[in-house]
């Protein structure tokens, strides 16, 4: 099951009380104070996990709570410190404080780490408080409590090219004819009910990640239909790619439309870079394929993936928008 948006709960772990001790050796009659720290509580860590595509595990379990600190002991111990919860999620995670709403991180890549809740820091023993004056301290510290927050974790998927069209556009045909993803595909609106990545081949040694997002409606952008649930999973892909049947029998309106929900739902979607291909053009003759294309724009893609058509124009044009992406990045 896709789930990419949950709320929990996760409270640090209490820092543990220092110790009050003197030593009692043989034969030294009036011993020091020895009482040790306490140990620290442990910390929550979110952690970014390339292998998880979801936050399932996180709607069935709400509260994490760290282990606390271990109080001191006598002989300058130290208490043992608790441990620490790691929260793995899928990359592209980003999680915010409910409270204030405040976004503590996006964990935006492989490996990255955040500590969302840090534990308590362990109380000092009693040989912290000697002093010229105190010679003998009967104080110790107790440990101080663990942060608590209330979160949100959203996910966002990260990829290089974002499908975006109208239900039963075909971008589902094209992510499973050019990568190893499986997304259902059938002849009906919204077959797709949440998001798929896939890995596509470019050439030799270069491939992209591509995202097929489920079929916009007129209103996506308010709510209608599913865009309003998985439009926030192209606001990071670096390329749009518009899929428009060709059967479609006003290709220009529908490619406002789209573009028209995207500017609703974030405006800088409109200026992203963008690529628009007409699918499925087996499934009407040579002429009448001709005929739509004479009345499009020189930019528009005709492609049918399943027969092969175009195939490689379109995988050119990605690449080349691609480059020009990592061109500007560096330079910047």
């Amino acid at each position: 099951m896709f789930i990419d948006y949950v709320e929990i709960e996760v409270t640090a772990g209490k820092g543990g009380p220092g110790c009050v001790s003197f030593r009692t050796e043989k034969y030294i009659p009036k011993g020091g104070p020895d009482g040790g720290d306490g140990g620290h509580g442990g910390d929550i860590i979110a952690v970014a996990d390339k292998n998880l595509t979801t936050l399932l595990d996180y709607r069935y379990r709400r509260k994490y709570k760290a282990e606390n600190g271990r109080p001191g002991s006598g002989g300058l111990k130290t208490g043992r410190s608790g441990e620490s919860v790691q929260l793995r999620v899928p990359v592209g995670t980003i999680v915010k404080d409910l409270e204030s709403g405040l976004m503590l991180c996006d964990l935006d890549e492989a490996g990255a780490e955040e500590v969302l809740a840090s534990g308590g820091k362990g109380g000092h023993g009693n040989a912290f408080y000697k002093s010229p004056t105190n010679q003998a301290p009967r104080k110790a510290q107790p440990g101080e409590s663990g942060e608590s927050r209330k979160l949100s974790l959203e996910l966002k998927l990260l990829a290089d090219v974002g499908l975006v069209g109208k239900p039963n556009a075909g971008k589902s045909t094209i992510l499973a004819t050019f990568s190893a993803a499986r997304p259902k595909i059938a002849d009906y609106p919204f077959t797709t009910l949440v998001p798929y990545l896939g890995i596509v081949k470019l050439r030799e040694y270069k491939s992209c990640v591509m995202a097929d997002i489920p079929g916009l409606i007129e209103g996506a952008a308010e709510g209608k239909g599913l865009g309003h649930q998985f439009l926030k999973h192209i606001q990071r892909t670096g390329l749009l790619v518009y899929v428009i049947d060709i059967n479609d029998p006003g290709i220009s309106e529908t490619r406002s439309t789209l573009q028209e929900e995207l500017g609703r739902f974030d405006p800088l979607l409109v200026k992203r870079p963008a690529l628009t291909v007409i699918t499925k053009v087996d499934t009407v003759s040579e002429s009448d394929s001709k005929d739509v294309s004479s009345h499009l724009p020189e930019d528009y893609i005709c492609m049918s993936a399943v027969a092969g058509l175009g195939v490689e124009e379109f995988l050119q044009a990605i690449e080349r928008e691609l480059d020009k992406q990592r061109d500007k990045r560096a330079s910047d």
